[in-house]
Order: structure tokens, then C-alpha cells, then sequence
């Protein structure tokens, strides 16, 4: 097949992107990672094995969720919260660039994982239908899980009782989903389809990285997440985009931050710190 170099990358004459190396695939991946999610995995694991290692059992701890950084100083608690809230958005913006650059920055990008609006009533009432179904089960699981003494107490905020608050936790709840489902479900699928894991490994491995980095909530919080992950994937699997899943994951963490600020110490069932 002939090729031409466009952009200083070779491409196809048929208008296809020129497939990247094994070796340049994995090295993103890992490289994505490394930045992200697989970072928080090993320090998932350490703080894991540290609750573990104290006295007490795991419902003794609590996992800190969303915390104040200058508890007597809100203007800098509020910019402290957004620089938190944007730099963990740059690895997204990484897949963004390494996504474009497969097709010699002639298209491709995030579209590629459907992380576009051009579906955006089925996103948000599928993600919504998710959110619904998935939420509440976790919500069960959790407690559940707490009241066995398999998880740790999770405090989804801590933040003090200021103008920002609820906004910076909806802005957080975004974030989250947004980082998680593009970089484990959409990059990750993507990368490992490409490389030529079978469908079953790549959903076990994606399953198990979300577990993971969710440990320091304790196995209650591995399991679900592994559970949801299994879930995700087959229906990204389904849908070929990973935006209704951005949407579900930002609607069932909104309820638990906004929730949690509104309802603890307020009701018997909700563990408290």
C-alpha cells in the first residue's frame, strides 16, 4: 500500500490513519498511566496496606474524599480546590492530543471514544438510566460492606460550609468521571484493542485498574468498583462512546458529595466520620 507523509507522519493514500507501533502504543499507555490512574492504583494499594497494618478494623478509618486545604482561609481554599480540579484534568487533555495524532491531526481525537455531543439526548438519558440503576446498588453495597467492617468509613466532603462549596463538589463529580471513563474505559479499551488483547482481557483489566485505585476505601469499594467497571465496559463495548458513562459517573458522585453535605449527621443510616 502506498503511503505519503502528511504532517510529518506517514498516512495512507486511502484517507486511513497509518497504524502506530506496538512499542509507541504501549509506551503512551503506560505513560497515560503512569500520570493518572495507574499512579493512584499503587497509592491506593500503599494506603490500603497501611490502614490495614494500624490498630482497628477498617471501619475505624475514614477516607477522606473531598477536603479542605485552608480550612481559615476561604478564598485560598477555593483556589487550592480549582488548581486541584484542573490539573487532574491534564491527562485528559494528554489522550486528547495522542488521539488526534492517529490520524496526523486530521481528525480522530476524542471522537474516536465518543467523548463528543453529537448524541447528546441519548448521553444524558442513558447516563441518567446508569446513574440510577448503578447508585443505588452502590449505595447498599457500601453500607453493607461498612457494617461488616470491610470498608472504611468514606467522607465524601469535608469542606467548610462556605458559597463554593456545593459548586466545587459538582465541579469535582465532573471531573472525576471525566478522567476516569476517557482514560480507563475509552483510552485504555482503545489501546489494548489495538495492541491485540482479547475482548475478555481488556475488560478485566480495565475492571480491575478501577477497582484498584478505589482500594483506599477499603474491599467493599474494590469489589464495587470492579463490579461497575464490568459494567462500563460492556456497555461501552455496546455503545461505542464513553460519554453516557461520563454522564452516570458525574450524576451518581454528584448525589453522594452534594448528598453526603446535606444529609450527614442529619440521618441515623449514613456513616459518619
Amino acid at each position: 500500500m502506498r503511503l505519503t507523509r502528511h504532517g510529518g507522519q506517514a498516512a495512507r493514500l486511502d484517507g486511513g490513519p497509518d497504524p502506530l507501533p506496538a512499542r509507541a502504543l504501549r509506551h503512551e499507555l503506560l505513560l497515560v498511566l503512569g500520570v493518572s490512574l495507574g499512579a493512584s492504583a499503587i497509592r491506593a494499594l500503599v494506603s490500603f496496606t497501611g490502614v490495614l497494618t494500624r490498630p482497628g478494623g477498617l471501619s475505624d478509618h475514614a477516607a477522606n474524599l473531598n477536603s479542605s486545604r485552608a480550612p481559615d482561609r476561604p478564598w485560598l481554599d477555593l483556589a487550592w480546590q480549582l488548581v486541584g480540579i484542573g490539573t487532574a484534568l491534564v491527562p485528559v487533555a494528554l489522550v486528547a492530543h495522542l488521539l488526534l495524532r492517529e490520524y496526523g491531526y486530521r481528525g480522530g481525537g476524542m471522537r474516536l471514544i465518543g467523548f463528543d455531543t453529537t448524541r447528546t439526548r441519548f448521553d444524558l438519558a442513558w447516563g441518567a438510566v446508569v446513574a440510577a440503576g448503578i447508585g443505588g446498588s452502590g449505595l447498599a453495597l457500601y453500607l453493607g460492606a461498612h457494617a461488616a467492617g470491610a470498608n472504611l468509613t468514606v467522607v465524601p466532603e469535608s469542606l467548610p460550609d462556605v458559597w463554593w462549596k456545593y459548586p466545587v463538589l459538582i465541579a469535582s463529580a465532573v471531573q472525576n468521571s471525566v478522567l476516569e471513563e476517557v482514560i480507563v474505559v475509552g483510552f485504555l479499551l482503545r489501546r489494548l484493542d489495538q495492541l491485540g488483547w482479547s475482548p475478555l482481557g481488556a475488560l478485566t483489566a480495565s475492571a480491575l485498574l478501577r477497582g484498584t485505585y478505589h482500594l483506599y476505601q477499603g474491599i467493599g469499594g474494590f469489589f464495587g468498583n470492579v463490579a461497575m467497571g464490568v459494567i462500563f465496559v460492556w456497555l461501552y463495548r455496546r455503545w461505542g462512546r464513553v460519554m453516557p458513562l461520563v454522564v452516570a459517573h458525574a450524576l451518581i458522585d454528584i448525589v453522594a458529595f452534594v448528598g453526603y453535605g446535606l444529609l450527614a449527621g442529619r440521618v441515623g443510616w449514613l456513616p459518619t466520620a
